[in-house]
C-alpha cells in the first residue's frame, strides 16, 4: 500500500511557503469564507479552477464534474447553488469548460460507457439539439469544440433556470451567470456569452415565482 509521503511533503512545502508569505494567513482563513465567485467547472485534472484565474484558498467557491453539467435532477450541484447563493452571498456563478473535453467527445460518439452515460446523456441532448450546427463541421476538433461552447451556453441557460437563482433576481439581489471556455492548450479563458442578471434573460416558460404551494 502507498502512504503518498510525496503529497504530504508537498502539502507541508505549501503551507510553509504561504506563511512565509503571509503569517495569519491560515488564522484568517479558518475564521471565515467571504467568496464573490462560484465556480462549476469540469473534473478534468488539467482544470485546477483556483489557479487559472489566480485567486487564493478562500475567494473561490467551487463545485466540478464531468463536463461542467448542470443538471435539474442533480442534488448535488443544486445545494452547491443554494448554499453559495443563499449563504455565502456569493455575486458570480461562473460556468466554466473547456476544449477538448472528454465528456463533450464522448457524447460525439455511439459508444457505450457505462453509469457514466446517464451523465453524458445531458450533453447527447445538446448535441441532439443543435444536430443541424453539429453535423454540418467536419473537423472532428472543431465539432468537440464547438460542442463543449455550446454545451457551457446550455449550462448557464441551466442555472438560470433555478428556482433558488431566479428567487435572488426577484428580491433584487445582485448575482450574475457567466459562460466562460478555458484553453488548456494556451491558458486562456475566453468569455462565450452576454452574461445573465436578471429574470428578462430567462425564457417565461422556465419562470417560477412565489412560495412553494405544497
Amino acid at each position: 500500500m502507498h502512504d503518498l509521503d510525496n503529497l504530504f511533503t508537498n502539502n507541508q512545502k505549501w503551507a510553509e511557503d504561504i506563511k512565509a508569505e503571509d503569517p495569519t494567513f491560515f488564522e484568517r482563513l479558518s475564521n471565515q469564507q467571504t467568496p464573490e465567485y462560484l465556480w462549476i467547472g469540469c473534473s478534468d485534472s488539467r482544470v485546477p479552477a483556483n489557479e487559472i484565474v489566480g485567486l487564493l484558498p478562500g475567494e473561490l467557491f467551487v463545485h466540478r464534474n464531468i463536463a461542467n453539467c448542470v443538471v435539474h435532477t442533480d442534488l448535488n450541484c443544486l445545494s452547491v447553488i443554494y448554499f453559495a447563493i443563499q449563504v455565502l452571498k456569493v455575486k458570480h456563478i461562473i460556468v466554466t469548460g473547456h476544449y477538448g473535453c472528454g465528456g463533450v467527445r464522448a457524447a460525439l460518439t455511439e459508444q457505450r460507457f457505462g453509469l457514466a452515460d446517464h451523465w453524458i446523456r445531458n450533453i447527447r441532448d445538446v448535441r441532439y439539439n443543435n444536430r443541424d450546427q453539429i453535423e454540418n463541421i467536419f473537423d472532428e476538433k472543431v465539432r468537440i469544440d464547438r460542442l463543449c461552447e455550446l454545451n457551457v451556453m446550455q449550462q448557464v441557460a441551466n442555472v438560470a433556470h433555478i428556482p433558488s437563482v431566479q428567487k435572488v433576481w426577484e428580491e433584487g439581489g445582485d448575482l450574475t451567470i457567466h459562460g466562460w471556455i478555458y484553453d488548456i492548450g494556451d491558458g486562456l479563458l475566453k468569455n462565450l456569452i452576454k452574461p445573465v442578471s436578471s429574470l428578462d434573460s430567462v425564457p417565461i416558460q422556465y419562470r417560477v415565482s412565489g412560495e412553494p404551494s405544497f
